[in-house]
């Protein structure tokens, strides 16, 4: 049975265009990761993707993982709240075309409808714009929670280009 999924691409062009959220309290920390800790990219790939139909990692091996993560130009960042974990996003620079991908972005589900994700996606467009970056892109879809697009939006993205699958 093929389902019909819609499919989204928003970017950002300048740090000006952001309507940023604002953090919650300061029992809340946002980190990179570093030394990185591929256990930690998989924790959030598996727990946060399991409702939105994440799959395509879910074969990937140990060493797979440990290359992505170890690769130049993949950032990752983890949002808590004190000591507990909350969410996370990997950015991927593109240097070459001064561009960043906000390649996986969320919050586990315990932290839902707490306004939180306004403020990690803020975070995210600020540190996708490092490294002389002229745009920052992701794409979002119709799986995924049912505030990522609002939220993308809301934060000054703009949508460039949609389509329909079947999966």
């Amino acid at each position: 049975m093929t389902e019909k999924v819609k499919r989204n691409y928003l970017e950002i062009n300048s740090l000006q265009d952001l309507k940023e959220g604002t953090k919650p309290s300061e029992d809340y920390s946002l980190s990179f990761i570093d030394p990185i800790n591929f256990q930690l990219n998989k924790f959030f790939y598996k727990n946060i993707g399991k409702k939105h139909k994440w799959v395509d990692r879910l074969t990937w091996s140990e060493e797979k993982w440990i290359n992505y993560v170890s690769a130049e130009n993949v950032r990752t960042y983890v949002f808590k709240f004190k000591d507990d974990l909350v969410g996370f996003f990997e950015l991927i620079y593109h240097l070459e075309k001064n561009e960043t991908e906000i390649a996986y972005f969320g919050i586990l589900e315990e932290y839902h409808n707490k306004k939180l994700g306004s403020y990690l996606l803020s975070e995210a467009i600020k540190k996708s714009f490092q490294n002389n970056t002229k745009r920052v892109w992701v794409h979002t879809c119709s799986l995924d929670h049912k505030n990522a697009l609002n939220n993308y939006v809301s934060r000054g993205m703009k949508i460039f280009k949609t389509e329909l699958l079947n999966i």
